[in-house]
């Protein structure tokens, strides 16, 4: 009777080791939770494309917005724990339970599994805009309290988040327009609706390069290798407004740590891919390799941070 149990258990393990090692078996599904033409939806393509190649079968993007990116995240928090479901995660697992009591899903339904690349976040003005840098656009704000719309992705969104911060750091007043979403935001900044936007750098590079859109500062500690002439924030005398956006993959809570280790060697070895390299460039993009634990810790780090910026900007979603 032992000798039959030892063989059972033994033939489970088997069975197990090689489920694990023929992962992935079918198509996976990563769900990025922002319509088409941010820089959310950019990179999940992106990696989809090189995940791929990578892992043997296609990675098929799958595009669920609405609520600031918590029914995508809802999704994946419900879904299978089987390795077949992914979120497109960023900034917004750190802040969406800050915003709202009625959360639609549990953040802890969800899981780090690794994070791959890294944006600059710039300020960038319409082209119809008078200012040429931040002390003017700082000057004119305080002299016109009221007049310069300050567009985001949405309320709580990380555009509207760095606006928030950026005013307390100066003292400046701007009128937060929300919309549904980076893309409608960005298009109204181009036709001169709004005069200004805290927004990824993928979103407006190729319209600083026609001049539709003026980049003043930067969000980062040094000054981004793709728009060299445009200087930090802290050199233009705003301290303390360093934010970088990230993107990484997260899957549902109870998915196998063989597979969730798999999926994150598969993204750290695509960091260091010159070809992976450089597509990220050609968007404005970094590489920004973490393993599952970093990207907890970030995440973290994130939500403390970001907690204190909305609490003092009473920013809410109830």
């Amino acid at each position: 009777m032992l000798k039959s149990v030892a063989v059972v258990v033994s033939i489970a393990a088997l069975s197990m080791g090689v489920r694990a090692e023929t992962y992935p078996s079918k198509p996976i599904m990563l769900v990025v939770p922002f319509a088409a033409g941010g820089t959310v939806n950019m990179m999940g393509r992106l990696v989809a494309e090189n995940m791929g190649e990578k892992l043997g079968q296609p990675v098929v993007v799958d595009n669920k917005a609405g609520a600031g990116g918590a029914i995508g995240a809802g999704f994946v928090a419900k879904a299978s724990p089987d390795g077949y479901t992914l979120l497109l995660g960023s900034m917004g697992q750190a802040v969406q339970p800050l915003l709202t009591k009625r959360l639609s899903y549990d953040p802890k339904k969800l899981i780090p599994v690794a994070t791959f690349a890294t944006v600059s976040n710039v300020l960038a003005v319409s082209g119809k805009a008078s200012a040429k840098n931040v002390s003017e656009l700082i000057s004119y704000s305080k002299a016109n309290p009221g007049k310069l719309n300050m567009a985001s992705a949405g309320t709580g969104s990380i555009n509207h988040l760095i606006g928030e911060l950026f005013m307390s750091r100066t003292g400046v007043d701007f009128v937060h327009v929300p919309y549904k979403g980076a893309g409608p935001a960005g298009v109204d900044l181009l036709a001169g609706q709004v005069q200004l936007m805290f927004v990824n750098l993928p979103n407006v590079l190729s319209f600083a390069k026609t001049g539709k859109v003026r980049l003043l500062a930067v969000a980062s500690e040094k000054r981004d290798p793709a728009i060299p002439d445009v200087p930090t924030f802290a050199e233009a005398g705003v301290k303390d407004a360093v934010v970088e956006s990230w993107y990484g993959l997260m899957a549902p809570a109870g998915t196998k740590p063989e597979v969730v280790k798999k999926l994150q060697d598969t993204l750290l070895g695509m960091t260091k891919d010159r070809r992976f390299i450089a597509q990220l460039a050609e968007q404005g993009a970094r590489p920004y390799p973490g393993s599952s634990a970093d990207m907890a810790q970030l995440i973290e780090k994130e939500a403390k941070r970001w907690g204190e910026v909305i609490d003092h900007a009473k920013i809410s979603l109830d």
